[in-house]
């Protein structure tokens, strides 16, 4: 390898990406976004907020631009963390390989690593387009040490081989649990950040029945 040729291999940013539906944004996904970007020397980790999912729908879901409002008022205080429009802004069903070819032209000297959980990743052969996102980036699957490795067997090899599984201890956080306390009226305080909980109480989300 000539030093030229060294140079742009060491000169390449490598950059997390964290999408989700966020509704709400919490702790959890913060936690997993932040081991990763240490434990993998992550430049930074843009979140990417669902537009149109074509997997959730629910009488209670939060509109798009209330989802992206809440992720970023939930990392404007850690300087390695970054917002993206491009699926808020999407019109139609928005689907996770239309992103990661967007975002692979946008920052074309980066090498990109999607953050996702384990119960995403055993779905992955459900995507759309799947084997086109393997090849978009790296698929970066945080879970409980231990856990993970029997339930990712059941994926292809193809499949197996392209993930990196990244051992953690996780907070137990789900939005699905927020959005019940907060039709109940129960705290949602310590669950996601203070801006969000805020967030909800001013725009009185999530008070509807899900189906």
């Amino acid at each position: 390898m000539t030093d030229s040729e060294d140079n742009f291999q060491t000169n390449r940013e490598k950059i997390g990406i964290m999408g989700g539906t966020f509704d709400p944004i919490h702790y959890g996904h913060l936690f997993a976004a932040e081991e990763a970007r240490v434990a993998l020397s992550l430049r930074r980790v843009i979140f990417v907020p669902s537009g149109n999912s074509p997997h959730k729908s629910y009488a209670s879901m939060a509109s798009a631009e209330d989802r992206y409002a809440m992720t970023a008022v939930a990392i404007e205080n850690n300087r390695y963390f970054e917002i993206s429009r491009i699926e808020t802004d999407r019109t139609g069903t928005s689907y996770t390989s239309d992103t990661l070819r967007e975002l692979a032209r946008i920052h074309i000297n980066a090498d990109l690593f999607l953050i996702t959980g384990l119960d995403a990743a055993l779905d992955i052969p459900n995507w759309h387009k799947p084997h086109e996102i393997l090849s978009l980036c790296t698929v970066v699957v945080v879970a409980r040490p231990g856990y993970i490795r029997d339930k990712i067997r059941e994926l292809d090899d193809i499949i197996q081989d392209s993930l990196l599984i990244l051992d953690t201890d996780l907070i137990d956080i789900s939005s699905t649990a927020i959005r019940r306390h907060v039709r109940t009226g129960e705290c949602v305080r310590y669950m996601t950040p203070d801006p969000v909980w805020r967030y909800i109480v001013d725009k009185k989300l999530y008070s509807r029945t899900e189906a």
